[in-house]
């Protein structure tokens, strides 16, 4: 044996490798992971966000948006007579966007009857119904309503939820949008398609009412389930009485209701079941404000674009959405980068797929939230969320979509900071997540942003239906545009 060869072959290997590394890390960003720690545990991040960034996320272009631009005015085409007053891009709000939304809760104050419901999809940021119950409950406190919506079959948060509490069997097989592209079936409307696997063992799900307020009990309990060239049974055991049913599975989105009225709790134990798609249960009073939580980790928001829009357009024939809203951003931070371009396109498509699936309904974007990263041994906002943000605002106002600054609204550069540090505490030490007392605080600011535009919504339309002319024009609702002028400093 050659020792001499293996050791000179052995050294040049060495040699070639530290070149490459060399060579690779002046093209490669400067931090790829966050300084902080990261739990990986039951952590997940979007396939779509991976290949993107893979993809486009090695520019150094920075993405920010220069003074003149930030000023450039935004003035707005009338839409049923009613007409917000101008903005710029830096305090754009998109209030105008958000009038068939604000119309419904109009019609809601007058018929108390009628019915306004909107769908929260978010990441980490909303787990456990953080954020999103609270503003479930100011709109329910305000304009009524009973109920915490859409619940999934499965939850990463089921223990850690308030608002309804659910156990579940260990044998549901679950596709998430997050890291399948070709499910079985199609996903539903909370991004996943759950199977019974029941051949065995029985699959089963039981719900219990929450202790959040407007929902202590289980209102109308009804499940959506999807296609099938084959029938299964469920039976809902309701305290000592147990219901047998079937599950015909004709339509794209079947519903079968449980119990007419509001219970404490039921299980639901799926036989002979296996090949249906199963989404998940609805619960509400059928009157007043409901908000669904369609949270997940490790979401972009980016994987929403391959939702099927005949299956979307099918669950909204039932659940009838006014307003949907995307609060992303925790999950995009993390890749050294300060060019979103990339970000923004795909977010562009995804909006564009949920005008695509529910006809007609508002969209709002929030935008990320501060967050901070240690520099030189001091924690400060994260040199990504203002680019970040900006993009978020870039595709909120192509889209004509509505905004919230999440960003400035919880007090801009350093905020994150001030909110950890506080006694008592409003975030986590992971200096990016709220915890509850924080989430209930955010939920307050967003839905008091919400509200102010509904205020002023209601202050337009008096004057416009005063006016006999304005009145006519209202008839029909004109097509929006945004026309943009420099602002004279």
């Amino acid at each position: 044996m050659n020792t001499k060869s293996y050791f000179f072959q052995s050294f040049a290997i060495v040699a070639l490798a530290f070149v490459a590394f060399i060579g690779f890390k002046q093209i490669l960003p400067n931090k790829i992971f966050s300084d902080s720690k990261l739990d990986s545990k039951n952590v997940l991040i979007d396939s779509l966000l991976l290949e993107s960034v893979a993809k486009d996320s090695l520019s150094s272009e920075d993405d920010s948006i220069s003074e003149s631009n930030g000023k450039q005015k935004i003035v707005y085409d009338k839409t049923g007579g009613i007409e917000f007053p101008s903005e710029t891009f830096d305090n754009y709000k998109g209030y105008q966007y958000l009038i068939s939304f604000y119309e419904k809760l109009y019609q809601l104050e007058k018929n108390p009857q009628s019915k306004v419901r909107i769908a929260y999809y978010g990441d980490s940021m909303t787990d456990g119904d953080l954020i999103v119950q609270d503003v479930r409950v100011n709109y329910q406190e305000r304009f009524g309503g009973n109920g915490v919506g859409f619940v999934s079959i499965t939850s990463e948060s089921a223990a850690s939820r308030a608002s309804v509490k659910s156990l579940y069997s260990k044998n549901w097989k679950m596709q998430s949008y997050l890291n399948v592209k070709r499910p079985v079936s199609p996903f539903g409307v909370n991004g996943h398609v759950f199977f019974a696997n029941n051949r065995s063992n029985a699959t089963w799900v039981q719900y219990e009412a929450g202790t959040n307020k407007f929902s202590t009990t289980l209102d109308n309990p009804t499940l959506f389930y999807g296609r099938s060239s084959k029938s299964g049974k469920v039976n809902f055991i309701i305290g000592k009485d147990t219901l047998k049913k079937s599950l015909v599975s004709n339509s794209l989105v079947n519903t079968l209701k449980v119990t007419s009225g509001s219970i404490k709790a039921f299980k639901a134990s799926f036989v002979q079941s296996d090949s249906i798609p199963i989404y998940g249960f609805n619960f509400d009073n059928g009157s007043g404000v409901h908000v669904d939580n369609f949270s997940q980790r490790g979401n972009s928001g980016l994987p929403i674009s391959m939702f099927d829009a005949s299956v979307m357009q099918a669950f909204n024939n039932t659940l009838k959405y006014d307003l949907v809203i995307l609060h992303y951003g925790t999950n995009v931070l993390n890749y050294g980068t300060k060019n979103y371009s990339w970000y923004e396109k795909g977010m562009t498509k995804v909006v564009n797929k949920i005008k695509e699936s529910f006809p007609g309904v508002s969209i709002l974007i929030i935008s990320t939230a501060d967050k901070s990263t240690k520099y030189a041994q001091e924690m400060k906002t994260d040199s990504a969320v203002v680019p970040l943000m900006n993009a978020q605002k870039k595709y909120a106002l192509e889209t004509e979509s509505g905004f919230v600054n999440l960003y400035t609204l919880m007090g801009g550069d350093g905020s994150m900071v001030k909110w950890v540090d506080e006694s008592p505490a409003k975030a986590n030490k992971d200096y990016t997540h709220f915890n509850q007392r924080g989430a209930k605080a955010i939920g307050k600011l967003l839905y008091d942003q919400l509200n102010k535009g509904y205020e002023d919504y209601k202050v337009l339309r008096q004057k416009r239906d005063v006016n006999p002319n304005k009145r006519r024009a209202a008839g029909r609702v004109d097509s929006v545009s945004v026309k943009t002028d420099s602002v004279n400093e």
